[in-house]
């Protein structure tokens, strides 16, 4: 179920719209739960660990996808990412060919950032997918599955949900009332830990709030985390900057390259995963060219880019700002207990098979 965002989900005030969406909000939340308990989930022989939220729209999950990965592997393990590639036109299951003709519309912006980090397949069906890594022969020992904690198919051997800091669980509805994508006492028995992304910038009493409020519902492990800049950033440092960006908050890309330095005569924001035609790159390129000005964007819009019909110009002149999400050391080791304690369970790392050519 896909939906724009409307913005009174998070407002303070309760909305005269919520009596009236209310009774399909009940209905939207009992269909997820009975899709629960009509399914039998499938276990796989590799360890599957998730990476979701509990709301509508971006909170995180691939920064931490990503970070898991990079821990599984450098403790010698190969993970895969499992990913439903929102966005791409590809129902799969297939492999994310990062270099491929128009890879973007295929496959969608965020399977081709995790293809960077470790082979990724997509899949609409995540059982079939599964089903795919279990006989194709592929040298693996793990799984991660982006997004999905919503879906009843698979047996997770560890779920994760990624909170926004500021904006919390909005106004606590379920859709289409509210962001949750199903009722949140239901969500909060899904998973294993939940990892807060802290807000930056001033913002630390809203985070502080939400933080307290899931460790009185929730009685596992809440962790914070935070979104740092990776590699030098030393360039940003007093720049003009023409910033970019088609994600689903883009100020918090703008103020990071604030925070970083970088002097922003522009932003222009797009919405999630947007798809840039002619036009856009005219704009932005001139709006360089008059300022003076580098183009910025995320990680996420310039795989876009390149994995796309259109590059040339506005490609070659692009530079994306990499980010990693952070933990302190201390829940970073909670962290990394928890994924040993998942793949050990399902006999990690003797299930490593025989590789073959991806």
């Amino acid at each position: 179920m896909h939906l724009d965002e409307p913005g009174w989900w998070y407002g303070e005030a309760r909305d005269a719209r919520l009596r009236l969406l209310r009774p399909l909000s009940r209905l939207y939340g009992f269909l997820v739960q009975s899709r629960f308990r009509r399914r039998q989930p499938y276990r796989s022989r590799f360890p599957v660990i998730c990476v979701g939220n509990f709301t509508a729209g971006g909170t995180g999950k691939t920064p931490l996808a990503i970070l898991i990965a990079r821990l599984l592997q450098a403790d010698g393990a190969k993970p895969v990412f499992l990913t439903r590639g929102y966005g791409g036109i590809e129902p799969g299951p297939v492999w994310v060919e990062v270099g491929a003709s128009d890879a973007a519309r295929r496959f969608g912006d965020e399977p081709l950032l995790l293809a960077r980090i470790a082979p990724t397949l997509v899949a609409r069906d995540r059982r079939e997918g599964v089903l795919m890594l279990e006989t194709g022969g592929h040298s693996l020992s793990a799984v991660i599955m982006d997004d999905g904690l919503q879906n009843p198919a698979l047996v997770k051997d560890l779920s994760l949900a990624v909170v926004d800091g500021v904006r919390g669980l909005g106004n606590g509805e379920v859709m289409p009332a509210g962001p949750l994508r199903a009722p949140i006492e239901f969500q909060l028995g899904l998973v294993d830990a939940i990892v807060v992304r802290e807000p930056q910038n001033g913002a630390e009493e809203q985070g502080d709030g939400i933080h307290v409020l899931l460790q009185q519902r929730f009685p596992g492990p809440v962790l914070a985390a935070h979104v740092v800049a990776r590699g030098e950033t030393a360039w940003l440092a007093g720049a003009p900057v023409v910033a970019f960006a088609g994600i689903v908050h883009p100020d918090r890309f703008f103020s990071l390259l604030e925070r970083l330095g970088a002097r922003l005569v522009v932003r222009v924001p797009f919405p999630d995963h947007h798809v840039f035609s002619r036009a856009d790159a005219d704009r932005l390129l001139s709006l360089a060219e008059e300022n003076g000005a580098h183009l910025v964007t995320t990680e996420k819009d310039l795989a876009r880019l390149a994995g796309g019909r259109l590059s040339g110009a506005l490609l070659e002149r692009t530079r994306a700002l990499a980010i990693d999400m952070a933990l302190e050391e201390r829940d970073l080791k909670r962290l990394s207990s928890l994924i040993e304690a998942a793949t050990q369970q399902q006999g990690y790392p003797r299930r490593v098979v025989r590789p073959p050519q991806l």
